[in-house]
């Protein structure tokens, strides 16, 4: 045959099978080793981070911050305040869409922004300054305050925690006290529940009804248009089998990558190794019993500790920890203060066992919760165990998977009937980096926050620094709160580390990634 037979032979083989050509092109699947399994859809219930990523997949935010943490207008096209900084007005971008293809409207923002002030720190900071939301129009709505608030922008920009994702009114007004289960945004990427397989996979694909900005896409601002047709999140726990798959081929990211990996792949040319965010490892008290219902007990313990050798038994190399760090809002970070450190700079069990002598404590069984399955949170408790021993607190580990202490770090029990003295965890920049975004310095009596600490005088610094807008009288504030942080000493500092990721080395826009946030639209393949 000649090729111009062939070819009309070819052709009409194809139109027999019914298959046009564009559908022969193959779809562009992104696939991804995600930090944990994913079970609640709610990022408005949770703090937990897996359940935050998928927000970002499939909702949108009013604003975002950009890469050098300055908030910008995601779905808002415009803005103003007044100048007592008591009235605001906002109008959203025409054109926004659900990604059932309804209009998301004024109504919907001012619900969503209401579900989210009853949850989140900065939400009810606003509620107590008298935040009132309400809607003039379809693309047009209000905030009123009794007071100035100098975080309103902040606040429609907070990254983490409970991030203020817009979503159907509906959906908004329904109780907060249990997880949504209906999943519909306006976000970058619809979720396929019907592919959604709990412990192993979870799926999205584009959503054609989201409307990108037309700015390129920076930190968690500008166009969130996708490069590819799909992304799947593969739960593989065991670390071995995930980096085999990565460089075999068959997934294309690994989310957090155990420490001890890091120096074996910086060597393989196959895979690039990036930064995932600044972390600090945090040792919290129970101050609801002896002995950290004392200060100076808590305080022993800080005296004590050794942040160097923590994240070195976490497994971070040299150039990815921090010798010492001393303040509680990241190193590097925008509110990084040194302010009532001295004291503990320098570890001296000498003081810490004068401090411990002075609490009163008299060797009681001091229940420490370690985590089995989390290879850096066991070695983190490990550390904390022996630097409690160090200056002779009896010390008892009691070993369970992190799931578990999850629920029990909630009990208010008497630590010998099922409660607690300590438990570790480790907290990302975003959830770390000022008075407000910390949680575990929230010391207002009365808090739910695990640890149930309660400090006026600290709260009271807090709720200051929060109102005032002056940036040099912010800065005395926020000095003030640290110090007063350290006297109180609500948890300790264990120390800062950078976490890692792993992808392919043909994987592009990983110069987008944005301190371990998932902004997986950046990437391509």
């Amino acid at each position: 045959m000649n090729r111009r037979k062939l070819a009309a032979l070819a052709l009409g083989v194809i139109g027999l099978a019914g298959i046009s050509l564009p559908v022969l092109a193959q779809t562009k699947t992104l696939k991804v080793v995600a930090h944990a399994d994913l079970k609640i859809l709610d990022p408005t219930f949770t703090t937990a981070y897996i359940s935050r990523n998928f927000g970002y997949m499939v909702y949108d935010t009013l604003f975002a911050q950009d890469a050098n943490s300055k908030p910008q207008p995601q779905m808002v096209e415009k803005y103003t305040t007044s100048k007592d900084g008591k009235e605001w007005s906002f109008t959203l971008r025409p054109g926004l869409k659900f990604s059932d293809g309804t209009p998301v409207t004024s109504a919907d923002a001012v619900a969503s922004l209401q579900r989210w002030g009853a949850k989140d720190s900065l939400g009810r900071a606003m509620g107590a300054a008298g935040a009132q939301w309400k809607a003039v129009d379809e693309r047009n709505f209000t905030l009123t305050l009794n007071e100035p608030f100098g975080m309103v922008l902040d606040a429609l920009a907070k990254p983490s925690g409970f991030p203020p994702v817009i979503l159907p009114e509906r959906l908004a007004k329904l109780p907060t006290t249990s997880p949504m289960t209906e999943v519909l945004g306006s976000g970058p990427y619809i979720f396929k529940r019907d592919e959604w397989v709990p412990g192993n996979k979870v799926v999205f694909v584009r959503n054609p009804n989201y409307v990108p900005r037309s700015e390129a896409p920076s930190g968690l601002s500008g166009s969130k248009k996708s490069h590819v047709d799909r992304v799947e999140w593969l739960y593989i726990p065991d670390a071995n089998s995930a980096v085999a798959a990565l460089k075999r081929g068959e997934v294309d990211f690994v989310e957090q990558l155990p420490a001890d990996y890091i120096a074996p792949l910086r060597t393989d040319t196959s895979v690039k190794i990036g930064s995932g965010g600044a972390y600090q490892g945090f040792l919290v008290f129970n101050h609801m019993f002896p002995p950290f219902n004392n200060a100076k007990a808590r305080q022993a313990v800080a005296m004590a500790t050794n942040q160097e050798k923590f994240t070195a038994a976490m497994g971070y190399p040299l150039d990815m920890r921090v010798t010492y760090c001393a303040t509680f809002f990241i190193c590097g970070g925008p509110n990084e203060t040194a302010a009532g450190a001295e004291p503990f700079r320098k570890p001296d069990i000498a003081k810490a066992k004068a401090l411990l002598a002075e609490s009163g404590y008299k060797g009681e069984k001091v229940v420490l919760l370690v985590p089995t399955d989390i290879t850096y949170l066991n070695a983190e408790a490990l550390m904390a165990a022996q630097t409690m021993r160090s200056i002779g607190i009896n010390v008892d580990m009691q070993n369970s998977d992190w799931a578990s202490i999850g629920a029990r770090r909630a009990k208010k029990d008497a630590p010998e009937s099922g409660g607690w003295n300590m438990y570790v965890t480790v907290a990302g920049e975003f959830d770390a980096n000022s008075p407000i975004a910390n949680a575990y310095l929230g010391a207002a009596c009365g808090t739910s926050l695990p640890g149930w600490p309660c400090d006026k005088p600290l709260d009271e610094l807090r709720t200051a620094w929060i109102k005032e807008t002056n940036p040099a009288k912010r800065k005395e504030l926020l000095d003030a709160f640290q110090k007063r942080a350290y006297e109180a000493m609500p948890y300790v500092n264990a120390g800062q580390y950078s976490a890692a990721y792993a992808a392919s080395a043909n994987l592009k826009g990983l110069d987008k990634l944005w301190s371990g946030m998932p902004v997986f639209w950046a990437l391509d393949k």
